[in-house]
């Protein structure tokens, strides 16, 4: 799929290639989905592989690549929708409901491996602000503000760089970038962005939370389950609109339509900074277990707050590296 990666040992590809993960990491928040990052990035690079002998290090090729990463995004989003999640269309719904017709893709905030976008090594303070800045509820916020708007802000506040570089690399002034910047935090401000606990394998009380949250789903003990989760705790499953505030709705649901969940498995894994599983139901014919959702939780002061189920594991599974099936 990297077209810069068919030219072997081109000494441009060997330039451009280390700084595809954070590239991914922007285009992310620019976008709202894993899958449209992935084919921006490739955009950039191959236009940049294109451009790369008349760029001659006139400035400094990270601010070159975000130069171009930002106009592809902005190409990209152009006058679509901005992505969303259930909470936002419409009230809460409840378990004795049926969903509608699931909606398409482009309606949903969707969700992006760690591995594509936090750096392995690295200043852990800079980890850390990268995970916080993926997070499903602030990447949402982020779809409230104009496309502009939305770089200003990542190019300010999440990756540290000044009002010029900024300016520079949007063809504004420093003043325009102050103005897009102060009415980005005025939008914010309106908009929840609650902060949602990020996964830490070193933090033995989370890994032993996590293990109780996967002891009490795959056993269907759902008083058990229940003591993990808000008394608010909202569950949704894009791309069906519905969702579902509360534990007594949530187990109401696992007991009726969704009880085709019960002896399920989860595989960990890790998205948008927070906790994430492969779930993977019992087979129809009897025979192991097919994917049927990617959760990811939020998690905070020490309970579970939102579950995020995203279903479509046709093709969220093969980007998160799950496995097809379990037998």
């Amino acid at each position: 799929m990297t077209v810069i990666a068919d030219h072997g040992n081109d000494h441009r590809a060997e330039q451009l290639e280390p700084y595809r993960g954070e590239l991914t990491g922007y285009c992310y928040r620019m976008l709202g989905s894993g899958f449209e990052a992935e084919d921006a990035v490739q955009e950039t690079m191959v236009r940049a592989w294109k451009a790369y002998d008349r760029f001659e290090g006139r400035s400094a090729l990270r601010s070159w690549l975000y130069r171009i990463a930002t106009n592809v995004c902005l190409d990209m989003v152009g006058g679509a929708q901005r992505r969303a999640r259930p909470m936002d269309l419409g009230p809460a719904s409840t378990a004795a409901g049926l969903p509608d017709a699931p909606l398409p893709e482009p309606t949903w905030l969707m969700p992006v491996p760690d591995s594509q976008v936090l750096p392995s090594n690295g200043d852990p303070a800079d980890v850390a602000v990268a995970r916080d800045s993926i997070r499903l509820a602030f990447v949402a916020a982020l779809q409230h503000l104009a496309p502009r708007q939305r770089a200003v802000l990542i190019l300010r506040e999440v990756l540290q760089w000044s009002a010029a570089e900024t300016a520079e690399l949007l063809d504004t002034t420093v003043a325009s970038v102050n103005s897009a910047l102060q009415r980005a935090r005025a939008t914010l401000a309106t908009v929840d962005t609650t902060r949602s606990d990020t996964l830490d394998a070193l933090d033995e009380a989370q890994q032993e939370f996590l293990g109780k949250y996967v002891a009490a789903f795959e056993s269907y003990d759902l008083d058990a389950l229940a003591r993990l989760l808000h008394d608010d705790v909202v569950l949704s499953m894009p791309p069906l609109e519905m969702w579902l505030r509360g534990p007594v709705e949530i187990r109401a649901w696992m007991l009726g339509t969704g009880n085709g969940c019960r002896d399920s498995r989860l595989v960990p894994t890790a998205a948008n900074g927070s906790p994430a599983f492969g779930q993977y139901r019992p087979a129809a014919n009897g025979q192991g277990h097919e994917p049927w959702a990617l959760i990811i939780l939020e998690i905070v002061d020490g309970k579970i707050s939102h579950v995020n189920n995203f279903l479509d594991t046709e093709r969220l599974f093969p980007l998160f590296g799950l496995p097809p099936r379990l037998d």
